[in-house]
């Protein structure tokens, strides 16, 4: 794969897979919008950084703009604010496949995982998802995430055990 010619295209290209990210991590669809497009504007600052730090970099940024989001809304005066309107329904994912059966079971699995997903500490969603998901190599997840390499596997390796264990039935 060719490394992105323009940081907009990186941007461009990293964009569906961040929101889902983010989205895990937060559980509600515009503070995850909110925490991409920030950490897409703080990335602009790192426009002549090398191509290769890019990736890294902004899951790391984004990383921490989402334990932000998180922090400010254990603080938060919520009793004092309206309960926000929750959508029930799923997220519908723009799909090009030709066959619905086939788009429909892709979106239940993303479903049955994303909740699975949200049921693990943290650290072991990040890592999961980035080295899973995003398909990161172990140093750049541990950069990522700002820890150590073995931290990584061993968050990795629990977050596989407890995904296995909640998804066996659905299998």
């Amino acid at each position: 794969m060719r490394p992105p010619a323009s940081l907009e295209e990186f941007l461009a290209g990293i964009g569906t897979r961040a929101f889902r990210f983010a989205e895990l991590g937060l559980r509600n669809r515009d503070d995850a919008l909110d925490a991409v497009q920030d950490a897409m504007m703080k990335m602009l600052a790192y426009r002549e950084r090398p191509a290769a730090e890019w990736t890294p970099l902004f899951w790391s940024i984004l990383r921490s703009r989402i334990i932000d989001v998180q922090r400010r809304r254990t603080f938060r005066l919520r009793w004092l604010m309206p309960a926000p309107e929750r959508e029930e329904s799923a997220i519908d994912w723009a799909d090009d496949a030709p066959d619905p059966s086939r788009a429909h079971e892709g979106r239940e699995a993303y479903g049955k995982l994303a909740d699975a997903l949200a049921t693990l500490p943290a650290r072991q969603r990040e890592a999961f998802t980035l080295r899973v998901l995003e398909e990161l190599d172990v140093a750049t997840t541990a950069r990522a995430m700002g820890c150590s390499e073995g931290a990584v596997k061993t968050h990795l390796s629990r977050a596989r055990e407890a995904l296995q264990r909640q998804l066996e039935d659905w299998r």
